[in-house]
């Protein structure tokens, strides 16, 4: 069955009329903000909603998910459109609900050290609001995403290796369901043995059961000190053992980065800094002004005994803020490497021993296809990304940088890890998700069947 053979016209049509007279200006079917609610950051189509609306509670989700249950129409969740699978796109048309009014932190108790939010304050919003409390939420997943979207996806990021993901950050969730109810999945407490953990199907679960209102988070107190380091290696190899060794010892790092070489280019480029232009790691401490200064000395130690070269660390906040905000406009400093390309973003996750095997066989695969891509990972964790620097014009590169990314998955999948660390399955990565888990997709689509019969909750995205 085609995706025109499968779209409910006249579902969509009365769904349409009926939420543009319920919501008035909060609902708009203009192409252009259609085509934005639509869009993607892959290479996948534009494929636009029929109608955007933006509600402003949990009451106003319920009623729109319910006149759209009604009718049998599709619902999109949306946030800001950072994700990197397609998880916005709408193959069957339908409503998107755009999240962005439901920006309020609804609670903060310091106490307890946790938040009560809305899903579309961003990460940067949350945590300038939370300054003054000397408190904040660690989750940094580059983009100012959404913590809704964030919840949705299971998002992680720089901080991931020491503070963990969105899963381990997330106490409860209010959540709408495909026929409107609104339920609850837990309280404030630091831990639950109440029946099944619905806190974390619902992370995520990226849309396709129910849509995010309200999450309560868990929250960290500002560290004393904060230092951060920079050491380049030979090969991304020694930089690879370097992370493993630092792992395996125990070093508490927040933050360990790597870039190799082509991304260190195009970093000292777009970012006006002077860094070799050799695999670099860019780590990160946390703790007392002694502890910070005692992690650093032992990556420095580890680091010399891979190879490591020119170790420096600061406690600088202006110095830290610049080498950060360098690493986090790595995306836009890559495209200066070839004006005119698309950046096609993809990731994986591996046990860390297999760190080492498997970006030393992702480079090499690439020098083989003749792909430009430079990489970038929370290595500290095992998770890396490339970068694919591809010419939309020229069917051939597609398609060999399409096979690659097949290869790539498959490869880590192989290692016992994962086709995505953390960007999701969405539309993209939905044909290795059966590689990955095997059976247990017949799992995921008897509890997608239970909750959501209609099929109306972000459809065409994971199973």
């Amino acid at each position: 069955m085609t995706t025109e053979q499968s779209r409910n016209e006249e579902g969509i049509a009365k769904a349409v009329g009926i939420l543009k007279q319920r919501f008035g200006e909060y609902a708009q079917t203009g192409l252009s903000i259609r085509e934005q609610h639509g869009h993607t950051t892959t290479w996948l189509e534009n494929q636009p909603p029929d109608i955007v609306v933006f509600p402003g509670s949990t009451a106003e989700v319920s009623e729109a998910v319910s006149i759209a249950a009604e009718h049998g129409v599709p619902v999109i969740p949306f946030g800001v459109g950072t994700s990197l699978e397609g998880h916005v796109n709408a193959p069957l048309g339908g409503v998107c609900l755009d999240l962005s009014r439901m920006d309020k932190v609804l609670a903060v108790h310091p106490e307890d050290l946790d938040c009560v939010v809305q899903p579309g304050i961003t990460r940067k919003q949350l945590n300038e609001e939370l300054r003054a409390t000397g408190l904040f939420f660690p989750i940094d997943p580059g983009a100012d995403a959404t913590m809704g979207g964030m919840a949705a996806t299971r998002a992680s990021g720089t901080n991931a290796v020491r503070y963990g993901t969105m899963k381990d950050n997330i106490l409860s969730l209010e959540v709408v369901l495909p026929d409107g109810r609104v339920i609850r999945t837990g309280q404030r407490a630091r831990k639950s043995s109440a029946g099944y953990d619905l806190t974390r199907l619902f992370i995520g679960s990226e849309g396709t059961l129910g849509i995010i209102t309200e999450i309560t988070l868990k929250l960290h107190g500002i560290p004393e000190a904060m230092s951060s380091a920079t050491c380049s290696f030979p090969t991304v190899d020694a930089a690879c053992q370097a992370v493993i060794a630092t792992i395996q010892m125990g070093v508490p790092v927040a933050r360990i980065e790597l870039l190799d070489a082509l991304q260190v280019r195009a970093v000292n480029a777009y970012s006006k800094l002077t860094l070799p232009e050799t695999p670099l790691l860019l780590l990160e401490f946390h703790g007392s002004a002694a502890s910070v200064e005692e992690q650093a000395a032992t990556f420095g130690e580890i680091a010399e005994d891979a190879g490591g070269t020119g170790f420096a660390w600061t406690v600088s906040p202006e110095e830290r803020t610049r080498l950060w905000q360098a690493r986090h406009d790595a995306y836009w400093a890559a495209l200066g490497l070839r004006p005119g390309a698309k950046g096609i973003s993809t990731d994986v996750c591996v046990p860390i021993s297999r760190l080492a095997d498997c970006v030393n066989a992702t480079q090499a695969r690439l020098t083989e296809l003749g792909l430009e891509a430079p990489i970038v990972g929370h290595v500290g964790d095992g998770n890396f990304h490339t970068l694919l620097l591809i010419d939309m014009e020229n069917p051939e590169e597609i398609a060999t940088a399409d096979a690659f990314v097949g290869w790539l998955n498959e490869l880590a999948i192989s290692m016992e890890g994962t086709c995505t660390g953390e960007h999701g399955i969405g539309q993209g990565k939905a044909k290795y998700l059966g590689k990955e888990i095997g059976e247990a997709t017949e799992v995921l689509g008897a509890i997608k069947t239970a909750i959501d019969p209609q099929a109306i909750m972000n459809p065409g995205k994971i199973i």
